[in-house]
Formats: C-alpha cells, structure tokens, sequence
C-alpha cells in the first residue's frame, strides 16, 4: 500500500527542497549564512538615547516615587522585626490552619522552626516586609487592569501584549532602566517585584469576571442593582475564586524575585544571603538559604490556594458575631497572650542564638567527597553528553564527527547512509502514523546534520513561519516572521540560535522525562507523593540556587547549564501530565475497559491521545521555564541572548540588554502561541470544550 499525501504536506515538501536549497547555496550566497553588517538596523542606540532623555528631564519624578515608596518598606520591616517571633508565628498558623486545617498550620509551624533554628529569621522578616508591600501593589495594579480589560475590548488588545511582554522579557534586562530611573535600594526590588507579578494577577481578572454566569447578572439587573452595585456586590464575589487565584500566582510571581531584587536592593534579606553564599561557592550555606525561601513560597501558595478553595464556602451555622469572625478574635486574643509572655520570658521574644544549628559545613565535605571520589564518572557522563548530544545539535554532524571526538571522520558513506537511514524512518513514521510524523522527522534529520547554528537564517524563518501559519494561521504565521525577522535585523541572530540551541535540548529532554514521570505518577499513587514536595521544591526554590550543585559537581560551562535548565522546566512536564490523565472522563475509561483494551491500549489509544492537549500545555510552561532560567544559566558559561542581557545590565548598556530581553521575549511568545494554537485545535478534534 503506497503512502499518500496531502497537500499540506506536499506544501512541507517545498519547504523543505527551499531549505536544501539554502545550504546548498550559503557557501555562494554568504548573506544566507550571516546577515550582512550594513543592514544592520542600530536599534540598541535609539533606545539609549531614548532611556537617556528620559533619566535627564524625569529622573527626578522616578526619584520622587522612590522616595515615597520606601517609607512602608521600612515601617514593615521595623513591624516585622520589633514583633516576638511568637506572635508572627502564631499568626501565620491561624492562617493556615482557616485556609486549609490543621495540616497546613502543622507544616507552617515546622518551617518557622526551620527558619529560626538556621538563623535565618531577621533576613526572613526582611524578604516578608518586601513581599507584603509588593504584593498587595501588585495585586491593586493588576485588578485595575484587568476590570479595565473586562470592560473594553479594546484596552484588552493593548493590554495583553504588553502582559506578554513582561512575563517573557528576562527581569535581569528591565532591571536596568528601573535602576537608572528610581536609583539604587530596595525600592528597585519592589518595582521590579510589582512589574513581574502583576500579569497573573490581570488574566485571573479577565478570566473570572467573564466567567460570571448571565443567570447571576440578570438575577442582579431584576433586583435594581446599579452598574457600580452590580459589579462590587455581583460581579466581583462570583469571580472570588478565580480572582484569589490571581492573588496566589501573584504572590508566587513576588517570590520568584527575591533573589533578583537583593542583587539591585542591597538589603540584608534572605535573597542577600543566597546570592552572597553563592559568589564564595558554599553549596551547603546557599542551599540551606534557598531552603528558607522554598518553605516560605509553599507556605504562602498553600495559604492562598486554600483561601481560594474556601472563598465559596458558606456556614449556616455561623450566625452569631463570634462564629463569624472566631478566627480573628483567635488571632487577636492569641498575638496579645504571646506578646505578654514575651516580655517575661525572652526566648518567647527572640530565638536564642544558642539554640541555632547549621549542618552546612557537613553538606560542603558530602559534595566535596562526592566530586573527588568520581570524577572520572562525571567526566564520562560530561564528556558523552557533550559530544554526542550537544555538539551534533550545536554544529551538526558535518561539524561534530570527527576522530577526535567520535573516532571516525564523517566520508561519504556515512552520509549517504545518515540520509537513506533517515527518510527510510520518515516513510516508515508516514506509514505507521502520518505525514506530519514524516516531516518531523525530515525536519529533525536536516538540523541534527546541519546544526541550528549552521543554519541559512532564511531557512529557519521559512520553517518556523510555515508552522505558525498551519499551526494558528496566517496571523501567527505572519506574527512569527516578523518576530524572527526583528532577531535577524538588529544582529543578534547568531546568539538567539545559540540560545534557541541549548534550550531546545533541554526542553525536549525535560518534556520526555517529565512526561514519563508524570505518566507513571498518574497511575501509581505512592508514585505521585514522592513527585509532589520534589515539584514544589525545584519550582520554589530560587533558580540561583539550583545551579549551585551542577556548578559544584560539573564545573561551568554549558552542560552545566543544561542540567539546571532541565532541573527547573522539568516540573511543568510532570504536572501537566499527571493532571491531564487524572482528568480524563471516567465514562470514556469505562468504555475502554467493557471493549476489553489493554493497559497497554488503554494508555496509548485512549489516555494519552485524549490527554494531550493538557500535555501540550505543558510543553508550553516547558518551554517558558526554560527560557526563565536561561537567563540565570549565562553566569555559568553559555553565549546566547542571555550572556548578551547579562553584559548589558553590567555594562550598563540598557539598549543592548532590552533588545535581548525582546528577542527572547519573542522567541517565548511564538512558543507560547504554536503550542497553544496546537492544544485548541487538538481539543475541538476530539469534541472537547476549549478554555
């Protein structure tokens, strides 16, 4: 039976003879293989002189809210400090346990302890007063904006991109312009802290006020309600859920930045103490630091997920003034009791110092005889890595075979064997599954010989755009020109390729382990809890931290940076997956079941095709967490986009850094947008709702 193909696939046919082309002609044509100099349009010193103006005839109105904004900084911290520890952890528990019982009150309590045994509870208290200014900022900031994407389509246009924007743009190329506009301190912290945060906070928004059922609005419209009662005493309570998501990826969004603002800051934090702990290489100190700020998240995630969960619940019960509020009067009478016994008991008042441990100097000796005791093992695993994965997917096979490094020298034989091997796998892929598998793997045989770097930019900006348009349509495919074209024309193509290199090899390998874990998570319950506190940690735990132990073990360079790359974006994978098989129909699994499929069709035809536009979604966190830590991957050896905004903010070059923080901004957008584009048009195949 012969394989038959569509037209579209015929159209991908072309694409690639155009692609072949292009390497065949790169070596004639070189303005194919590097974008010719004098083309070059000088983006980096308009937004300069730009910045420039702006700082001469403004600075002092940014001065001014400086100013303004480090006065409640500074009386929350002196709250936070001159409060017994007893109260705040009294608090903070009668907190927990209304949000989510007693369970979540236990683990609060237990890492309060944590923090006041490793000494760490005056940086704590000062990390708190940053995140308890910049979150309700945040949190007002974001409500604002999106009441008024609600309200307008219009502004909505306008307000989406630009949320896009500042979640994509890398922090560390922002951070200059806010610093050349409100000075240095911790105010720069905050705003950087509020800048990041809010997003989440305006798409909850949106989300949940257009989520309002027309039933509740006429139900309010009946009973007189004016526009302004309408949307406070209608509108607003029945987004609560919704909107109280926001204010929990909100507040994780602040905590991700502690590190961030302590680099701008300056501020005895805990942030201050990871960051300086990692410039002397304490492992066990730095870790032990992280620790404090991944306890702190999980704390404050879990609080408000629960409040979120709770926002709906009504008690009949609780009629009386006391049952209504006795999580408050607890809260009172309880901070009032501790503060009276603090001062006659001073341990109530200020943990001892002789009572702190730190087994730190135990971590360091642990990662030191690890390293002395196998490093040919760490070499072998390094060096394999390295020349058979990531130097192939850098330069190609053409570039990476050679008896130095494979043993053997790449001849004609070996070509023309690579070539039959692989269209010989494309026909069978055609065959087996369709034509789209086929042209994967064409797709993947040109650059894995070739190498992403090697590439004819016109090449890669024919194949990108082709697969937004079939993906999304013309709009993105449009979109995704223009955007790799802007990459291409302020000369910073050779670096995005390098950064698009390593990523993508670490995306593909989280997606795969992530996803296999995640699968097996979904059916083996014990399975399950073990990933569970494993997610939370790598994803609260500061991104600096998580380089520190591949640092250690592996030394810099890039597959270093590899290995941190996939310890983060691997968490989205996990939990996509896991999530989408546990959601699927049970109607659906019990008609699989009475047609007698196997676990083994049960998982292949049934689950995992219905679950993946879940997963896809996550392939897309996947890929914007790698992208996330990229960024943070230029301090140890890599020459992308990133070490480019890295050298911008430390040359105090805002136009360098901005326009590689936009290229990458664009790279995330047009991620984001293929694999959302595939996961809706995946869910109306399969009749499901789309979000």
């Amino acid at each position: 039976m012969g394989i038959k193909l569509d037209r579209t696939s015929l159209q991908w046919l072309a694409v690639i003879a155009i692609t072949m082309a292009c390497l065949a002609l790169q070596g004639t044509w070189g303005w194919m293989a590097e974008y010719p100099d004098a083309l070059i349009v000088p983006i980096s010193d308009g937004l300069n002189a730009i910045m420039n103006w702006i700082v001469d005839n403004l600075g002092w109105f940014f001065l001014g809210i400086s100013w303004v904004l480090e006065w409640p900084i500074k009386g929350v911290q002196w709250v936070l400090q001159a409060l017994p520890w007893t109260v705040t952890a009294f608090l903070f528990c009668v907190v927990a346990y209304a949000a989510s019982g007693w369970k979540l009150a236990a683990f609060t309590l237990a890492s309060i302890f944590y923090i006041l045994i490793m000494g760490y509870w005056v940086e704590s208290m000062n990390t708190l007063s940053l995140v308890a200014i910049s979150v309700p900022l945040a949190i007002m900031v974001g409500f604002a904006f999106g009441v008024w994407g609600f309200y307008s389509d219009r502004a909505e246009r306008g307000i989406m991109p630009m949320l896009d924007v500042l979640q994509t743009v890398p922090a560390f190329a922002y951070l200059l312009p806010i610093l050349m506009l409100f000075g240095f301190g911790t105010v720069v912290g905050l705003i950087a802290s509020v800048l990041y945060s809010f997003p989440p906070m305006v798409r909850n928004t949106i989300v949940g006020l257009r989520g309002v059922s027309s039933e509740v609005i006429e139900s309010g419209l009946m009973a007189g309600a004016t526009p302004r009662q309408l949307f406070w005493q209608v509108r607003v309570p029945s987004a609560r859920r919704q909107i109280l998501l926001g204010v929990n990826q909100a507040t994780m969004a602040s905590l991700s930045m502690v590190i961030i603002a302590s680099i701008i800051g300056g501020t005895a934090d805990i942030g201050w103490e990871v960051l300086s702990t990692i410039r002397k290489a304490q492992f066990g100190e730095s870790l032990l630091a992280g620790l404090v700020i991944a306890l702190m998240a999980m704390v404050i995630d879990r609080i408000t997920a629960g409040l979120a969960a709770r926002s709906d619940d009504y008690d009949p019960q609780a009629k009386t003034f006391a049952q209504r509020n006795r999580y408050w009067i607890a809260a009172v009478c309880g901070s009032v009791l501790f503060f009276a016994i603090a001062q006659v008991l001073p341990i109530f008042d200020v943990w001892p110092r002789a009572f702190e441990f730190s087994p730190a100097s135990v971590m360091n000796d642990g990662l030191s005889f690890l390293v002395t005791n196998f490093r040919d093992q760490i070499e072998a695993v390094k060096t394999f890595a390295f020349f058979f994965v990531m130097l192939p997917a850098k330069i190609g096979l053409q570039g990476a075979v050679s008896p130095f490094t494979w043993g053997f020298a790449l001849t004609t034989v070996h070509i023309v064997g690579y070539a039959i091997v692989m269209v010989g796998l494309a026909a069978w892929c055609t065959k087996r599954w369709s034509a789209q598998a086929g042209i994967v793997v064409l797709l993947f045989a040109i650059f894995f010989y070739f190498g992403l770097t090697k590439m004819p930019w016109p090449a890669v900006l024919l194949i990108y755009g082709f697969a937004g348009w079939k993906i999304g349509g013309p709009f993105l495919g449009i979109g995704t020109l223009l955007g790799l074209g802007f990459i291409v024309v302020t000369g910073i193509w050779p670096e995005a390729m390098l950064s698009i290199y390593l990523c993508g090899i670490a995306v593909i390998i989280s997606f795969m382990i992530g996803t296999a874990l995640g699968i097996w998570g979904a059916h083996n319950e014990t399975v399950s809890a073990i990933l569970r506190p494993i997610n939370d940690t790598l994803q609260t735990m500061p991104l600096f931290v998580i380089i520190i132990p591949f640092v250690m073990i592996f030394k810099i360079g890039e597959f270093t940076a590899l290995l941190a790359i996939i310890a983060y974006a691997i968490v989205p994978a996990m939990r996509y997956a896991e999530h989408g098989l546990r959601s699927l129909p049970d109607h659906i699994i019990e008609a699989a079941q009475m047609i007698g499929a196997t676990r083994s069709q049960m998982l292949w035809q049934v689950k995992i095709p219905l679950a993946l536009p879940v997963m896809m979604l996550g392939l897309n966190q996947t890929i914007m967490y790698g992208i996330a830590m990229l960024v943070i991957a230029a301090l140890v050896g890599t020459n992308g986009l990133e070490q480019t905004v890295y050298i911008g903010l430390s040359d105090g070059n805002f136009g360098v850094g901005i326009n590689a923080g936009i290229a990458m901004a664009i790279i995330a957008i047009i991620a984001d947008r293929m694999t959302q584009a595939w996961s809706r048009k995946r869910q109306e195949e399969l009749g499901q709702k789309v979000g």
